[in-house]
């Protein structure tokens, strides 16, 4: 069975949820017996690169904030039809346009829609306006629709009569790491609250930053991220920047993985989701997380995480300061969140799942190496 993968940046995921998801499916499909193409942006990932069995296609795009996706998925789906590949899957709501076109040559089509992208603040009305359309298409041009939670699953039900797939984001269970960097980061083990994602206005970094701000604590707050076509949000968030909350940009690596291990505490403030792999691998470390109320981070946090009213500084604030005094809550916070995410979600559940979506389409099974 021959997949090719469109719509992400590129593997190996550097930044980016869609990315990781990618990244962790198909090095699981392909010792499934699957052979899969992920087509790559050039200023993403690397030439020359290697990765898992996986073929890396690396092609161009018009690197500006409305035509990066555009421009490649056209160039990408069209030489997927060129290539005849058994089933064509498509990620995220833009590239879920083109979702018919292999279908003309035989190929099965699948979309997994990883949030509803029109609700970013990033986009202006025009984009909003354009990525709001793209759900239709979403919903019925292809021959099967994934979706990442069960909000969107009721979404889509509700929207578009539409019963898509529910196969959530996954994480893997990783063993802490010694505090080794963080020193050089000018963080100290168990004394910094943590912030991981793209640093984007729907991610509600500013309200993170004003809340903590407030606060008579000798912690420091940690944001460890890069823009995404963002610069002006980035500008407002440096207003934020001191000795107590710090601009990383992005970590990876071990590095990223030493300060999952060492926070005191998580804060996902998030205004919008579609299924936060950042909030999975913060439980995944048996960290203390503070969400945002918004329904797909609940569904994920169930018992195991602390809420705020989305939006709300000051409550952000009441329950973050909180924490902070209360170290016992934390350490039972933390204690129930990996169990929960050991039980419920796994990449390589996700990758089955997958598969067997595929096989179901194609009638085609697969040959496990």
């Amino acid at each position: 069975m021959r997949v090719a993968m469109i719509g992400q940046k590129g593997i190996p995921a550097t930044y980016g949820g869609i990315e990781r998801h990618v990244d962790e499916i198909a090095r699981r499909l392909v010792p499934r017996g699957i052979d899969v193409d992920v087509f790559c942006r050039l200023y993403y990932t690397p030439p020359g690169s290697e990765y898992h069995g996986i073929g890396l296609l690396r092609r161009p795009s018009i690197h500006t904030k409305h035509l990066d996706t555009a421009t490649h998925v056209t160039w990408a789906t069209a030489e997927a039809m060129l290539r005849r590949y058994d089933v064509v899957h498509f990620h995220a709501l833009g590239p879920a346009i083109f979702a018919s076109l292999p279908r003309i040559t035989g190929a099965k089509t699948v979309v997994t829609v990883h949030g509803l992208d029109w609700q970013r603040e990033k986009w202006g009305k025009a984009a909003s306006w354009v990525l709001k359309r793209c759900e239709g298409p979403a919903a019925h041009f292809p021959n099967r629709t994934i979706v990442v939670s069960k909000t969107l699953r009721e979404h889509f039900k509700n929207e578009h009569k539409v019963d898509a797939a529910y196969i959530p984001n996954g994480t893997h269970m990783p063993q802490p790491r010694a505090p080794k960097k963080l020193a050089a980061l000018g963080l100290e083990p168990g004394k910094y609250v943590l912030f991981v994602g793209r640093l984007v206005p729907e991610k509600g970094v500013h309200y993170l930053c004003e809340a903590f701000s407030r606060i008579d604590t000798d912690m420091k707050l940690a944001l460890v991220g890069g823009l995404s076509f963002s610069q002006d949000y980035v500008s407002v968030l440096k207003r934020y920047e001191s000795d107590r909350i710090r601009l990383l940009d992005y970590v990876f690596g071990e590095a990223l993985e030493e300060l999952w291990s060492n926070a005191y505490c998580v804060v996902q403030p998030s205004t919008m989701e579609g299924l936060s792999i950042a909030l999975l691998e913060a439980l995944s470390y048996g960290r203390c997380v503070l969400v945002s109320d918004i329904p797909e981070n609940m569904e994920v946090a169930e018992e195991c995480a602390l809420s705020f009213q989305s939006k709300n500084v000051d409550d952000l604030q009441q329950k973050l300061a909180h924490l902070i005094a209360h170290p016992e809550e934390v350490a039972a916070y933390g204690s129930r969140a990996r169990a929960h995410i050991q039980q419920h979600y796994s990449w390589d559940n996700v990758a089955e799942s997958t598969a067997r979506l595929y096989e179901d389409l194609t009638g085609k099974p697969r040959l496990k190496r």
